[in-house]
């Protein structure tokens, strides 16, 4: 029993340090605080000084209010390349020979009309093309059509 009266002796003081006003520090915290801060502006006092002359010069360098604006230099164009954007050779409704390649499938090679201008694959435009002997377009690229 002796034991948990110990225990509430110690809970009481520790509610009784509560119990002031919150965020009111103990005195000893206090007292640890200010002798660090002080501890501080010790070791560094040269830092305050330096902020003040610092302050001080600035206030003497302006002789008035005014201040002058001078105009900026021009600035000089970046130079950029050239890019040249090369369009399809052939348009829609044109009339086109159609040369099928020499390997994968032998497609008939003849007179076709371009029906449909298609992005370019790499470096080669495409096209589709229908023939008027087939029901069905084909993709061909302008590499393997001439003009008629």
């Amino acid at each position: 029993m002796g034991r948990q009266s110990e225990k509430t002796a110690k809970r009481s003081t520790k509610t009784n340090g509560r119990g002031a006003k919150k965020g009111a520090k103990p005195v000893a915290k206090n007292a640890r605080a200010a002798e660090k801060k002080a501890a501080k502006s010790a070791r560094n006092p040269v830092g305050k000084t330096i902020r003040m002359v610092h302050a001080a010069s600035i206030a003497a360098a302006k002789p008035s209010s005014k201040i002058i604006r001078t105009a900026s230099p021009p600035m000089q164009p970046v130079a950029t390349p050239d890019i040249v954007l090369k369009s399809h050779k052939y348009h829609v409704g044109e009339m086109v020979y159609y040369t099928s390649p020499t390997f994968g499938r032998a497609a008939s090679t003849g007179s076709y009309t371009v029906v449909k201008l298609l992005p370019s694959e790499s470096d080669d435009y495409q096209y589709r093309i229908k023939s008027s002997n087939e029901a069905f377009e084909r993709v061909a690229k302008e590499s393997q059509l001439e003009k008629m």
